[in-house]
């Protein structure tokens, strides 16, 4: 008695145990609320696409979805056909490709692209809703900083093991007898050595304050000392660069360069100039730029970007809104798939023949006499 086959759909092979991992915020992710799987799961497709959509249900969130990858661990088929199963699979409310914007460190935004996945045939509007919902940006986007948060804990062990620290002090303890007695009678002679010893820390924090006291060498300094070097006109005395310095290193603790202050006090200077000092203590108080927030600290009535999930095209890789892409498909590729490419638009034989023939009356009529 012949054994009656439900379906003649190849059976999708294994996932190898080495199947490739795409990189944090990249890869394949489950959509929610699919049905247990069964042996039934994509008996309408064609042969190769239950094929394709066998193996990509058994991979685990977070594998790489390349079309190159893909074509290395399915033997049968090439880049191009998976590529079309592919497709053929987004058309039948699978799969969707999104690319969702993710903002970093220092404002820094990059792109993590994602492939949502459902065993569970979904319409356009199941996904445009799902895809518009906060649980489907934070399920696309998260990816970086959890990988980024999995990777602190390993360094803190190692930090925390400081255990090898009482193996050498055992030898030490067993050794304390005999240097006890050293100490005992080297501590009253270093004794007075350990006087000058708070001098030697001391000098260590006094370099920091004693730089800015120095006279002459802090950049406000230097700069106004170079004034009358670069124009006779604002020739200033060592007095005179002393007094000023306060003023021109508030320019320089709002971020500007001494370049920029030494153009701002040299720009447009009269013929003759008889107070150099009130001329440049006027400039530097009236003309002090303003204070510029921090770049890593935007300012807090900037509002927080949001940031939307944009589908992808799953031929040609356009992004879009949901809305602008049913069955994950731009125009182009969607009429190309479907062959229907606006025929009531198009123009009838009979139409072509009468506008050549109009244009060879047109030519005619140009033709010299």
């Amino acid at each position: 008695m012949a054994t009656q086959h439900h379906s003649s759909a190849l059976h999708a092979p294994a996932v190898s145990p080495a199947y490739p991992m795409a990189k944090p915020g990249y890869g394949k992710r489950s959509a929610p609320d699919q049905r247990p799987r069964t042996r039934d799961d994509f008996a309408l497709l064609p042969t190769r696409e239950r094929y394709v959509a066998g193996f990509v249900d058994h991979l685990p969130d977070g594998a790489a979805m390349s079309v190159k990858t893909l074509a290395k661990q399915l033997p049968l088929y090439g880049q191009q056909a998976i590529s079309t199963s592919l497709t053929a699979l987004s058309v039948a409310g699978h799969l969707r490709r999104v690319r969702c914007p993710v903002t970093g460190t220092g404002d820094e935004t990059r792109w993590v692209f994602r492939t949502f996945w459902s065993r569970t045939a979904r319409d356009n509007e199941w996904w445009n809703t799902y895809l518009a919902t906060e649980q489907a940006t934070a399920t696309a986007a998260p990816a970086p900083a959890a990988s980024a948060l999995d990777t602190a804990p390993p360094p803190l062990a190692p930090a925390e093991q400081p255990s090898p620290l009482p193996v050498p002090e055992r030898p030490r303890t067993e050794q304390a007898p005999e240097p006890a007695a050293v100490p005992q009678q080297r501590t009253p002679a270093r004794a007075p050595d350990t006087e000058p010893a708070p001098p030697a820390t001391a000098p260590a924090t006094a370099p920091a304050p004693a730089t800015p006291h120095t006279a002459g060498t802090s950049p406000a300094y230097l700069a106004l000392a170079r004034l009358g070097r670069n124009d006779h006109r604002l020739t200033l005395s060592a007095d005179d660069c002393t007094t000023l310095e306060p003023l021109a290193a508030q320019w320089l603790a709002r971020g500007v360069s001494t370049d920029y202050l030494t153009s701002a006090l040299t720009a447009g200077l009269p013929a003759k100039v008889d107070s150099p000092v009130g001329l440049l203590r006027r400039r530097l108080t009236d003309k002090i730029p303003p204070r510029l927030p921090a770049p890593g600290n935007p300012p807090p009535s900037t509002p927080t970007p949001a940031h939307h999930l944009l589908v992808e095209c799953t031929d040609c890789g356009r992004p879009g809104p949901p809305q602008a892409l049913p069955d994950g498909l731009c125009r182009p590729c969607r009429e190309a798939h479907s062959g229907s490419v606006d025929r009531e638009h198009s123009p009838h034989p009979a139409d072509i023949a009468d506008v050549k023939a109009h244009m060879s009356n047109l030519r005619g009529l140009l033709k010299p006499v």
